[in-house]
């Protein structure tokens, strides 16, 4: 059984770069509620526990309490922000309105090397990242504070023999410098964790995992899309039963240039995974016939891939389990302490399958984030080119092809997009780029091309840097490679006669237009 670092959502927003930067230091990390039954976490047996920050005062009627189990287990803890504040208040320290806040960029002093702080000099100052109204004003008994900033005397605190810590700063942003090192000190100094969470051993246990979900009679199938986690979770089950894997590969129509065949050359070819490929085209681009709103668009599709996919997978004797490639965050949703976040767009996956079909899921990456599943599909030898592949949305081009969905206008757009892609790789810059693509605008304009009019449609070019998608930061696209994208775009696709460039960042828009 793998050592595990237990981190307790108190409603951070930064809650999951916690986990992040501990796997980041070969440790395996599990995000839970604050509101998580006490026996449940002693049932986890975690051999180190960290508290998040969180938008709460310790004294809000409604501000999420520490439970009790966390003290008693006797194991070391870590308290970040709101979570120092609340691991001292419980304590019976003190926690008051501060009278200035410390939002942003603070300086710590380190007044003593203990726990977190093992790794730096007595007197030494840190650039840290503080995001706080309240303060520690007086600390509970056996406590002393090892960390000072100009408004928060007790910046960090320590009870090193109960191995008991808090710092009133975000260690898990990158803008506190060297918090890789705090985070370190407390895994490695303090709770003498071995650094054995690597892609490796995740897929060596994986396989066996899945070994003994998917017994030796029974079948498995996969929705394969293409993209990155299904075709990681393809892999891994194919090492792990072999031809007792069908993957089935919808053509929605709604498809990059060529992604058909560069699917079926991956998979069936290259790999030998037993891969069908059904071609729906027809049947997708009947049910958005007229549909111009985004979410209607979504579960027209999302539909339709389930009625297909449904009567595909009954064709395969002994399929009574489900592959899916759901990630870690996807299941953060359901335990997070703020509950589900706001519903901004419904993503399109195969959702309700099991139901229908009373099949066993079998979600191999369930407990990774993106970047530890690529990191396992290079230990299972994939190529990079599948690996790097920017994200692509389960909708395809049907929420990048503005208004009416039809067959010509995806031509048109299909079209555009193989350019942007040509130049963005030409230009080196495909993986420096989290996410480029153009978007097909039901907008006119007038033109001149040669000496006639033309009014033609809009096309928009979107490139996007980001590190998780949650945000994103327009890419500074050279002005050059912009040039080549409009001028190759307008000479060589009919129907588009202007090309703009989407400067906009996530929020307030989204990296996708629908």
């Amino acid at each position: 059984m793998r050592p595990l670092v237990l981190i307790v959502d108190f409603g951070s927003q930064y809650t999951q770069l916690i986990a992040r930067r501990t796997r980041e230091l070969s440790v395996y990390s599990e995000i839970v509620s604050c509101l998580t039954p006490e026996d449940e976490i002693r049932a986890k047996k975690p051999v180190a526990i960290i508290l998040s920050g969180g938008p709460s005062s310790v004294y809000d009627a409604d501000a999420p309490k520490l439970p009790k189990v966390i003290t008693e287990l006797g194991i070391p803890v870590l308290g970040i922000c709101y979570g120092a504040q609340l691991l001292a208040h419980a304590l019976g320290g003190k926690v008051e309105r501060s009278p200035s806040r410390e939002y942003g960029a603070a300086r710590l002093l380190i007044d003593d090397t203990q726990g977190p702080l093992a790794r730096f000099t007595r007197g030494e100052h840190l650039d840290v990242w503080m995001s706080h109204g309240d303060r520690i004003t007086a600390l509970p008994e056996g406590f002393a504070a090892i960390g000072s900033s100009e408004h928060s005397p007790f910046c960090a605190i320590a009870d090193d023999k109960k191995k008991l810590y808090g710092v009133q700063f975000h260690p898990e942003v990158v803008h506190t410098k060297r918090g890789s090192d705090i985070l370190a000190s407390f895994l490695f100094d303090v709770a003498k964790l071995p650094p054995t969470w690597v892609p490796l051993a995740f897929v060596e246990e994986a396989i066996e995992t899945i070994k003994k979900q998917v017994p030796s009679h029974e079948r498995a199938v996969c929705g394969l899309s293409g993209g990155v986690d299904s075709s990681v979770a393809a892999v891994l089950v194919h090492k792990a039963i072999g031809d007792r894997l069908t993957c089935i590969f919808v053509d929605n129509g709604l498809l990059r240039k060529g992604e058909r065949e560069e699917v079926e050359d991956t998979f069936k070819r290259n790999m030998k995974i037993d891969l069908r490929v059904i071609d729906a085209r027809e049947r997708f681009l009947t049910a958005l016939d007229g549909i111009t709103d985004p979410e209607a668009k979504r579960k027209a599709i999302g539909r339709v891939f389930i009625e297909v996919f449904e009567v595909e997978a009954k064709k395969i004797d002994g399929a009574n389990h489900l592959v899916q490639g759901t990630l870690y965050p996807d299941v953060i949703e359901s335990v997070s302490f703020k509950g589900p976040s706001a519903v901004i767009k419904s993503h399109h996956n195969v959702g309700g399958l099991p139901e229908r079909m009373r099949m066993k899921l079998v979600e191999p990456l369930r407990e990774l984030f993106k970047d530890e599943v690529r990191a396992a599909g290079r230990t299972l030898g994939m190529a990079h080119e599948l690996l790097g592949r920017q994200p692509f949305p389960g909708p395809g081009l049907a929420i990048r092809c503005l208004g009416n969905v039809t067959e010509a206008r995806l031509h048109v757009l299909r079209e555009a997009d193989a350019i942007v892609m040509d130049e963005i790789r030409k230009a080196n810059l495909y993986d420096v780029i989290w996410q480029s693509f153009c978007v097909l605008l039901p907008v006119r304009s007038v033109g001149v091309m040669g000496d006639n009019r033309t009014y033609e449609e809009t096309c928009a070019v979107r490139a996007v840097t980001s590190v998780d998608g949650m945000t994103a930061a327009v890419f500074e696209m050279p002005y050059e490679v912009l040039t080549r994208i409009s001028s190759r775009i307008i000479n060589e696709v009919r129907g588009i006669n202007r090309v703009v460039y989407d400067v906009s960042s996530k929020p307030p828009a989204t990296i996708e237009w629908e």
